[in-house]
């Protein structure tokens, strides 16, 4: 494979992430992308209308073991760091700048926690820079006030992948029944979101049967998924309780 070009950062969204996995992938950086474009790049219906759409920030995961390769990685393709987000944050995520073209990189560590957390840090072992569509679907499905971007994300991964029981191109039902068969929130607010889709499928010129029945047999599954006496106990109190985060302003994009 040819060296990748680590001059600058390109004015194209969609080459920039092309670019850095590729660069992260020959140097060893635990880098995996997330996001809208992590969606982009496995759903083959997210880059045609209808489901088509812009892209603003890239965004990333990788582990706290790496903070400092990722950090010098970042620096030698041509990104600026965001200090005093760093200094505050850079626990657990780090973030840098484009400035010739305007643009945000998110790099989240072990775990993205906005609504709910999602623990990754048993999922590097999986080799492509891409994070599966399982996960991706969680990153989507965690979100308490799902927007167009998000129904639209989540609507393209539907139709290009089936449901299993294994990670790679399809999404494992497996994986994500025992994540939130862990946590009762996280499962009260996937609930309500298929809730959401069935209204927001509706104007979408799109196979929504498919979708529909693919959102049917995942939930079965979860379902199914045996629940511990911690689970059981908070479904109890249900909804009277807050069961999600609150993000900040800056984290919920």
């Amino acid at each position: 494979m040819a060296d990748v070009d680590r001059s600058s950062p390109r004015a194209d969204i969609i080459e920039e992430a092309r670019r850095v996995t590729a660069a992260a992938h020959e140097e060893g950086v635990a880098l995996k992308l997330t996001g809208g474009l992590g969606i982009y790049f496995h759903a083959p219906s997210a880059r045609e209308p209808p489901l088509r759409r812009e892209y603003q920030d890239l965004d990333f995961v990788s582990l706290s073991l790496h903070r400092a390769a990722v950090q010098a990685f970042l620096a030698r393709m041509g990104y600026e760091p965001d200090t005093p987000f760093n200094t505050l944050q850079g626990l657990r995520c780090l973030r840098y700048w484009d400035p010739a073209h305007h643009r945000q990189v998110d790099i989240f560590l072990d775990q993205i926690r906005m609504c709910h957390t999602i623990d990754l840090r048993r999922r590097f072992h999986l080799p492509e820079g891409v994070l599966t569509p399982a996960d991706l679907l969680l990153t989507k499905m965690q979100i308490v006030e799902l927007n167009l971007k998000d129904l639209t994300d989540v609507v393209a991964l539907l139709l290009d992948h089936p449901v299993g029981g294994e990670d790679g191109e399809e999404i494992n039902a497996t994986y994500i029944a025992g994540l939130l068969a862990q946590d009762w929130g996280f499962y009260r607010t996937w609930q309500l979101n298929l809730d959401r889709f069935r209204v927001a499928l509706a104007p979408l010129q799109v196979p929504t049967d498919a979708v529909r029945s693919r959102l049917a047999a995942l939930w079965q599954v979860i379902e199914r998924h045996p629940k511990p006496v911690r689970w059981r106990l908070r479904a109890r109190i249900g909804d009277r309780l807050r069961w999600y985060e609150l993000p900040e302003p800056e984290e919920a994009g």
